[in-house]
């Protein structure tokens, strides 16, 4: 299974962004409206160049208190971003999750953005092609050969 047949069940995938100048606060009215957990950080030219979670923004208000919300994105996103490709097996995505500490995964070709892979994709396609497998191993028991 890979990146791409993740993003490819995804029903309604859109990409959610803001940019380095948009208020905390505003990032997490998206968070709580879309009900996601982080949001892709878009410069003017629409380079992606960095993402902010839930985690940081309750690190930056364990850090600045209330004065957190009215910062920008820039001071707590996560600049140093982990992107995969679509080719990429759901393997290889779970190691990058747990190397890396992160629940969510840009997925880019040539600096384009192909959508957002989270944690819950990721254990939502585990479950389900461990479904079709038990299906098709009872329908082959089932059929006698």
């Amino acid at each position: 299974m890979t990146v791409a047949s993740i993003l490819g069940h995804k029903s309604g995938a859109q990409i959610f962004s803001c940019g380095p100048d948009d208020t905390v606060s505003s990032v997490t009215k998206q968070l709580t409206d879309h009900r996601i957990g982080a949001i892709l950080v878009i410069d003017d030219s629409g380079v992606l160049i960095g993402i902010i979670s839930e985690r940081d923004i309750v690190r930056l208000i364990a850090k600045r208190g209330e004065k957190a919300l009215t910062s920008s994105v820039s001071a707590a996103m996560t600049d140093n971003v982990v992107t995969c490709l679509p080719s990429d097996t759901v393997t290889m995505l779970m190691g990058l999750m747990t190397e890396n500490r992160v629940r969510h995964i840009p997925v880019v070709v040539d600096k384009e953005i192909e959508g957002v892979v989270s944690i819950g994709d990721v254990v939502k396609a585990r479950i389900a092609a461990a479904e079709r497998e038990a299906a098709e191993m009872m329908q082959y028991i089932s059929s006698g050969v």
